[in-house]
């Protein structure tokens, strides 16, 4: 695996930078100096805005050298053919940085997005994430805050209160019930052993039908049973509406309507949570957001230092010149070049997080990353689900 020193180092890039870099010194060409601009390509299919993400560590590695760097702030919802951020300096001292800055930007943005577009289709449901285990565990930490800021409203990973301050959420496998060999017991088990801060949630679907073991949770947790999972295999799953609405029924002849939540989880997509999200409280969702739609980026130089002055410098392709964003509002931005000013928006979102290389702002916790986005969220257009 990588070490974060292998990646601060700039050891993790690919090769025709280190060989770019060798020719720009052999050539003497060391203080060329640039702005580079990272933006957005066409956003998936069916995306009207990305979250855009990855912004803390960025800044992490890049701080330390001799760069200006300006950026929108975390969380930021932004288009397609998009600004995010701007470093200047000397191309010879950001050259290696373009691979690990591009991936950490990119996958980054493309986890969170997905997250927030569950959020915004789930409405007023409760998300948890549970795709750690679909990834390299190097990467778990970054996968668990993306879907936080994203606007999820848990993360699994045991080590979040440690990471971003959340406390881990989650139920209980099928294996701790294959072990009992007997699901009441093992649901007894969990209520006797675990404090009372875990909410007391039974999965349902081991061995026998789900209404039939709905109605044992409800007999062996009584009051203290918070809500029952549902995460019937695909091929045995059948129609999972009807299935809850049977249980929903059983529930309410027990007197236990809406007092016991239902959760579905297992190979919940877009289209199926739309589909569920009037019978069920709360969703589990892994593999949709651990692997999501990639939210292209490219990083390319769009101005050249000469005789002290700015020129707008390109590449076939691309629009010349660094830009400024400013915003109006939700999803309302004006776009100018740097040192130009806007004719309808006020708010400076293109900011400065590090000069030459020293962090010149504090960094937003994630739990304040996520209210930016949640409040967006709120403001931002519906969405069709893909």
């Amino acid at each position: 695996m990588a070490s974060e020193e292998d990646i601060l180092s700039g050891k993790i890039t690919d090769i025709y930078f280190i060989r770019t870099k060798k020719i720009i010194a052999a050539k003497r060409l060391e203080d060329v100096r640039v702005r580079m601009e990272i933006h957005t390509g066409s956003l998936p299919e069916k995306y009207s805005w990305a979250v855009y993400a990855g912004l803390e560590e960025a800044l992490k590695l890049l701080e330390g050298k001799p760069l200006n760097v300006y950026s929108l702030p975390e969380g930021t919802l932004i288009k397609d053919n998009f600004p995010v951020m701007v470093i200047e300096g000397r191309y010879y001292d950001i050259c290696e940085y373009e691979t690990p800055l591009l991936g950490i930007l990119r996958h980054y943005t493309s986890v969170a997005s997905r997250a927030a577009r569950f959020k915004k289709l789930a409405m007023d449901k409760v998300i948890l994430y549970f795709g750690l285990r679909g990834a390299h565990p190097a990467i778990a930490p970054m996968l668990d805050r993306a879907a936080y800021i994203g606007g999820l409203d848990g993360v699994s990973g045991a080590f979040n209160e440690e990471t971003i301050g959340v406390k881990p959420s989650g139920t209980m496998p099928h294996a701790l019930i294959l072990v009992f060999g007997d699901e009441v017991e093992a649901w007894k088990a969990y209520d006797e052993v675990l404090d009372g801060s875990v909410p007391r949630i039974a999965l349902i679907d081991t061995f026998n039908d789900e209404r039939f073991a709905a109605v044992k949770a409800v007999e062996a947790l009584g009051d203290r049973l918070y809500g029952i999972r549902l995460d019937t295999p695909r091929s045995r799953r059948g129609n999972m509406k009807a299935i809850i609405k049977e249980i929903l029924w059983t529930l309410k002849l027990m007197g236990k309507e809406r007092k016991v939540k239902i959760v579905v989880s297992g190979g919940v997509g877009e289209k199926a949570m739309v589909e569920l999200r009037d019978v069920a409280d709360a969703f589990g969702v892994g593999t949709a957001i651990t692997y999501p739609p990639s939210v292209d980026m490219s990083m390319d130089i769009v101005e050249i230092e000469r005789n002290g002055e700015w020129i707008p410098y390109s590449k076939r392709g691309k629009d010349p010149g660094a830009k400024k964003v400013f915003r109006c509002g939700t999803l309302d931005y004006e776009i100018v070049r740097f040192g130009m000013q806007p004719e309808r928006c006020r708010e400076d979102i293109m900011i400065k997080w590090l000069d030459n290389g020293r962090l010149v702002r504090e960094l937003p916790s994630p739990q304040e990353i996520r209210n930016y986005v949640l409040k967006q969220l709120q403001e931002a257009p519906d969405i069709e689900p893909r």
